[in-house]
């Protein structure tokens, strides 16, 4: 599993844990699935490209960045949606697609049920949204559905 990533990350352990303590009130818990995504997202988005962008400060005129790669953001219904806040507040200019997928109880293989993603490409990055990893068959599936 070469290509699976576990954040390491301080904050993200402390919020987990905090998520994950059976005295969480519903509303800190939506919030701290909000504060996972966006640190989750910062980490996943540390190798995006970015390109020159030349603006003006008050003080000066000076050469800024601007991501080059459009951003497609899609939660898996209906756990992802949680997560789309968070992620949005860092990319706001993002499209946000839906697909929903359940597992069928005899195969345990994802089938989906719904599908709101463009049938042409308009990005070129795409952030799956699922906090509910287990096998990682939903995401496998989302993922496949996007490469088509």
């Amino acid at each position: 599993m070469s290509n699976v990533y576990a954040s390491k990350h301080p904050l993200v352990a402390h919020k987990l844990s905090r998520l994950r303590d059976k005295n969480t009130e519903p509303k800190k818990f939506r919030e701290l699935v909000r504060e996972i995504a966006a640190l989750l997202a910062y980490e996943a988005t540390a190798d995006l490209m970015v390109m020159p962008r030349e603006l003006e400060t008050p003080l000066a005129k000076m050469t800024g960045a601007e991501l080059k790669e459009k951003i497609g953001l899609v939660p898996i219904l209906r756990a992802g949606l949680g997560m789309v806040e968070g992620v949005w507040s860092l990319m706001p200019s993002a499209e946000v697609w839906h697909i929903g997928l359940y597992r069928d109880e005899h195969t345990l293989k994802p089938v989906e049920y719904y599908n709101k993603l463009p049938t042409e490409p308009r990005v070129s990055v795409c952030l799956i949204l699922d906090p509910m990893l287990a096998t990682g068959g939903s995401a496998t599936a989302t993922a496949d559905v996007l490469k088509k």
